[in-house]
């Protein structure tokens, strides 16, 4: 087995060469979407597990509790981060060019 750094380099590269770099590329946009999306399958969820419990079905409550927290946690920080979404805007308006 050759542990040269000269062969271990080549590995490395080959390595790399198998493995097409993947671009990454989280925009605005796509944080905005996920954001919006996992809010609201909290939500979804949370509404499941509350009427699956108004009809009687077998439906631990701490599991109800903990969804509904879970997706009030997540309204409140999607409020937020629209709050400052509209603060920044209100700044970029003021600015004199």
């Amino acid at each position: 087995m050759d542990i040269t750094l000269q062969t271990q380099l080549k590995s490395i590269e080959q390595a790399r060469s198998l493995h097409k770099p993947v671009q990454n590329e989280t925009g605005f946009s796509t944080l905005l979407s996920q954001a919006i999306g996992e809010t609201n399958r909290a939500l979804q969820e949370a509404d499941k597990k509350t009427e699956a419990l108004q009809k009687g079905e077998d439906v631990p409550l701490h599991d109800v509790m903990i969804s509904m927290e879970q997706a009030d946690i997540s309204m409140r920080l999607f409020v937020q981060m629209r709050n400052q979404v509209v603060e920044a805007y209100k700044e970029i308006m003021r600015l004199q060019i």
